[in-house]
């Protein structure tokens, strides 16, 4: 959600001391309570500053402190339980140290969340035990008399471990296991002892924080004739939410997140009014997704718009909730976003009162409301924001001259709810190129550096821009401003102040930099700055990149990765069906759909206009465009543009490099302007058998098995008449079981055994491939299984040696011992391969190998191999999951 990018935590080993020191002194206080009460007092608030300052290791002192204050301020002695509602999934309570610390830290900083935990899979495991078979229909759990004699038990034992945890940490815990929650049967002949909730008593609740101790739940309930009814944990948190209206409901699971189903990057944020009916047309949000995005919605329309839902997991809370970036995926209802080129469009009234508000200009005396009014006169303008004017930014753009964010207003709950960020990412949609400036004391200027490619700070002020990577090209601009008096300050010459270089650092925040020119960002991180590890030096030049056939679901993804990516411009976007709408999922600025013709690319190719070109097209169609790049590229004055190929066109051409970079080298690619991209199959296929390739002593078989999505799509229209795709092979058509196809001389059989033949010795006859593909009912990622005679005698741990061998270093391989399922696969950019067995006698493996049929399968294999080609970092904006 990339590069390799570690979330930053506070180390467990300090957490457990300072909650630990923590605890002691709240025995010392007790002790002392009769006393010495101002003692007590100050002990507190000493505890309370060591841990605040503990929070800093995860974000800026200032946007620690500015959270901290939102949510304290949120809670009032008559309504106290406003702060957050977290519900832990069952899977969580069985990290149940990392649960209590990151619960114990929001106490010891004066927060008091409501916790309601689930139980799931430690009431599947004992029913499991004592011989109950658990039934469900609809995804409810069909509770009878033995079911839910289990449930209490099993609910009651796991909320006395979180508060026999909670209390270990000095940490006041209260266990609530009944009186709050009133339900009718949901449906009794149907779903029995199971029940909906009707009433929620919140003063059990808030009797327990105002005693100082946190209210843990279950989500068992009562009828009113006091039938105890089972109730699903993540409804009663709705329920739960919509009676306290907190700012936050927290929904903690072993994930981390939401996940979007092609890329496989995690979605930071989900704006529901603006992004609700576009989620829910896409393929691969079903099932799970589906009814999970539907339930936040209902919950979130219940609740005012300053309250929001995050998903992520224990170990991140603290980062979700005091930092910026956040960690997991926040869901909020947001407002629809505008953008005017007039005062009036907006309310001229509402505009001065936000300006009188909220500019710190204004709210310093250096400058007056019509003295800002006057200066918006003085160039062509267009003002950006959300309906409520949570956040107002003003954009000033002068033809042919680069934009200057001239005011950028946010209100708290613009800051908190991150309508900060929808906002400039409008901006970045219009605008490739912008700048602005910054006091160097602003409370939120961290969030600035984290959005700029680059800036500086001088004389109490920061300037920031992004778009331009060329230093030279910034004192250019920087001159323009300043002739014309678009900015208030003097930035020139570009560089660091001298010699007050300390001034300047005094003046960052912690962990911020007063000087970064040409920052390189992680690809998809929002924060910080950070530079990247390679073999020699990769080049930071911005790039232009053309992509033919976007319409699939491979060109989504790819237009995912492209989005994110810290060097690569997509120009341009091919598709006959979609030509003169706009393109979804690329947010860098707008780019509409086009329909060029063999001509049109050769004159750009020839004009220079395109430095790479993705042909995602289907088989036998890319010959004629890249004949027309050919053309274009004998006229063409400078270096000649890439093209990788996704299709098998070119995969046994020569002149032509096959780009599996983990075989068959890096540096081909470097040096190569096409390449061919290989197969799904072909590459799962290759990756399980060459490690092996001098032991193979007959015909390797693969058996392989894929998601419906690799079967291509067809054109379609959505309801509102706009060209889309769908699958050509559906769930319902495959009746939900697997169809193997092409039972013999599949392409990627023989594509298989052409390519491993070139890393046998010289003069080894060449290798052969068996391969037989099937269709599945899931949507994406392919399970191979491949049965490898062998010439000689192996044990399993010698294969696992072999292929730690063959792919060390490399990021986008996972080696496992156990079989790779296909949550480990979907929506992954890695191959991972495991269930390493020899047979008894010892003269044939079996190994299984998985990848998504989309991404490693052929989007993320082609950002490699562009970014090979181009000259960057292999992995830049490839998001690589921990090993």
């Amino acid at each position: 959600m990339l590069a390799a990018v570690k979330t930053s935590r506070i180390p467990i080993r300090v957490a457990r001391q300072a909650v630990k020191v923590a605890g002691q002194r709240h025995v010392v206080v007790s002790a002392v309570r009769r006393r010495d009460i101002r003692g007590i007092q100050s002990a507190a608030q000493t505890e309370r500053d060591t841990i605040t300052r503990l929070l800093y290791s995860i974000g800026t002192k200032r946007e620690v402190e500015r959270h901290l204050r939102i949510f304290s301020s949120a809670s009032h002695p008559t309504s106290p339980a406003k702060f957050a509602v977290i519900k832990v999934g069952g899977a969580v309570l069985g990290e149940l140290d990392e649960l209590a610390l990151s619960l114990s830290f929001l106490y010891r900083v004066g927060l008091y969340p409501v916790i309601l935990h689930g139980a799931g899979p430690q009431l599947n495991d004992i029913m499991e035990r004592e011989g109950v078979v658990p039934d469900y229909i609809d995804g409810i759990r069909v509770t009878d008399a033995k079911t839910l004699q289990i449930a209490r038990r099993v609910f009651h034992e796991e909320n006395l471990k979180l508060v026999g945890a909670l209390e270990k940490l000095g940490t006041r815990a209260r266990p609530i296991t009944s009186g709050v929650f009133t339900a009718d049967y949901l449906d009794k002949e149907k779903y029995r002892l199971v029940g909906k909730i009707t009433k929620v008593d919140k003063r059990p609740l808030e009797a327990s924080i105002r005693a100082g101790a946190l209210p843990i739940l279950t989500s068992l309930a009562e009828s009113p004739d006091g039938q105890i009814l089972n109730v699903n944990a993540d409804i009663a948190a709705g329920e739960l939410a919509k009676e306290l209206e907190p700012m936050k409901i927290v929904f903690l699971n072993d994930k981390g997140g939401l996940f979007h189903g092609v890329t496989g990057e995690k979605m930071d944020v989900i704006n529901l009014d603006e992004d609700f009916d576009t989620l829910m047309k896409e393929p691969w949000v079903k099932y799970g997704t589906k009814l999970k995005l539907r339930e936040f919605k209902e919950l979130l329309d219940h609740l005012p718009r300053s309250s929001s839902v995050a998903v992520i997991s224990a170990s991140s809370l603290q980062k979700e909730l005091f930092t910026d970036s956040g960690a997991g995926t926040l869901i909020r209802r947001g407002y629809k976003l505008f953008k005017h080129d007039n005062i009036e469009a907006i309310g001229a009234d509402r505009f001065r009162q936000v300006v009188h508000d909220r500019d710190p200009e204004v709210l310093a005396g250096l400058q007056s409301v019509t003295g800002v009014l006057n200066d918006l006169k003085k160039t062509p303008y267009t003002i950006y924001g959300d309906d409520p004017l949570d956040v107002i930014a003003v954009v000033s753009h002068p033809e042919g001259e680069t934009p200057v964010m001239t005011k950028l207003l946010a209100s708290r709950s613009g800051v908190l709810n991150n309508v900060t960020d929808n906002v400039f990412n409008s901006i970045k949609k219009d605008h490739r190129k912008l700048f602005w400036t910054t006091h160097a004391e602003d409370e939120n200027r961290a969030w600035h550096f984290e959005r700029a490619d680059g800036s500086f700070t001088r004389a109490g002020r920061s300037l920031f821009w992004y778009g331009v990577h060329d230093v030279a090209e910034v004192e250019r601009i920087i001159k323009d401003f300043e002739a014309k008096g678009r900015i208030e300050r003097s930035f020139l010459p570009v560089g660091p102040s001298a010699p007050p270089h300390r001034a300047a650092v005094a003046a960052a925040p912690a962990g911020a930099k007063a000087y970064s020119t040409l920052a390189l960002r992680v690809p998809g991180s929002k924060r910080g700055y950070a530079t990247s590890a390679t073999d020699g030096p990769v080049s930071t030049e911005i790039k232009r990149v053309a992509l033919i056939g976007a319409r699939g679901y491979t060109g989504q993804a790819l237009t995912s990765l492209l989005s994110s990516h810290p060097h690569i411009d997509l120009t341009h976007v091919s598709s006959r069906q979609l030509a003169g709408y706009p393109l979804t999922g690329y947010t860098k600025h707008s780019v509409d759909y086009t329909n060029l013709s063999h001509e049109d690319v050769e004159q750009l190719e020839k004009s220079g206009e395109v430095d790479a070109w993705i042909m995602a097209l289907p088989n036998g169609v890319c010959k004629p465009y890249v004949d027309a790049v050919d053309r274009g590229s004998a006229e063409r004055k400078g270096e000649k543009s890439v093209i990788v190929d996704l299709s098998a066109d070119y995969r046994f051409e020569k002149g032509w490099t096959y780009g599996l970079p983990e075989l068959y080298g890096r540096e081909n690619i470097r040096n190569s302007k096409r390449i061919s991209n290989p197969g799904c199959y072909a590459t799962s296929a290759q990756m399980l058998i060459a490690p092996l390739i001098k032991h193979v002593g007959g015909l390797p078989t693969v058996f392989g098995l894929s998601g419906y999505s690799g079967a291509g799509t067809l054109p379609a229209t959505d309801p509102d008449g706009r060209p889309t795709t769908v699958p050509k092979v559906t769930p319902q058509s495959l009746k939900h079981g697997v169809k193997p196809y092409s039972l013999t001389d599949h392409i990627h059989e023989r594509e298989a055994g052409f390519h491993l033949s070139d890393l046998l010795p010289s003069g080894a006859s060449p290798l052969k491939v068996a391969f037989i593909p099937a269709v599945t009912p899931w949507f994406s990622g392919i399970i191979s299984t491949a049965s490898i005679p062998l010439n000689g005698n192996l044990t399993a741990r010698e294969v696992i040696a072999l292929f730690e061998e063959k792919y060390q270093g490399d990021k986008l391989v996972q080696i496992i011992k156990e079989v790779p399922q296909l949550p480990a696969i979907e929506n992954k950019h890695t191959w991972t391969v495991g269930g390493f067995q020899v047979h008894s006698e010892g003269n044939r493996v079996v190994i299984v190998g998985g990848l998504d049929n989309l991404l490693k399968g052929a989007a993320t294999q082609c950002m490699q191999n562009l970014n090979l080609a181009l000259g960057y970092d292999e992995y830049a904006g490839i998001p690589i999951d921990p090993k």
